[in-house]
């Protein structure tokens, strides 16, 4: 079982049911879409500072890493990186995650609970 997050490049949706839209539009464009888009520069970004906290899976070594996915950077099209992590992680990652996000002025989406984040 995993937790996902999505978080993408844009303006802050209103709400969490107006980020749903934008995720489900952002989605379908960019997921459910035969053309691989190159990870854009923020969000490559945005996945390096994750990974300088914790390692990726494919690095894993000591089963510390709250990825469920690896390599990371490989959930990344363009704009839009939707990852799942580690349910037994997911509190503390999830809300790094968020923080890092903001922080880097990134929208995140809490996927299961279809609300915005922090």
């Amino acid at each position: 079982m995993s937790y996902d997050l999505a978080v993408w490049e844009g303006e802050r949706p209103a709400d969490g049911k107006t980020a749903a839209r934008v995720f489900n539009d952002l989605y379908d464009r960019y997921i459910d879409s035969d053309v691989e888009e190159p990870p854009s520069e923020r969000i490559a970004a945005y996945v390096g500072a994750l990974l300088e906290r914790w390692c990726d899976l494919t690095e894993d070594e000591e089963d510390t890493s709250p990825w469920s996915t690896g390599p990371l950077i490989g959930e990344v099209r363009g704009p839009l990186i939707y990852f799942p992590l580690r349910w037994s992680m997911a509190e503390e990652a999830s809300a790094y995650a968020a923080a890092v996000a903001e922080s880097m002025r990134l929208v995140c989406f809490d996927v299961q609970q279809n609300r915005l984040r922090p």
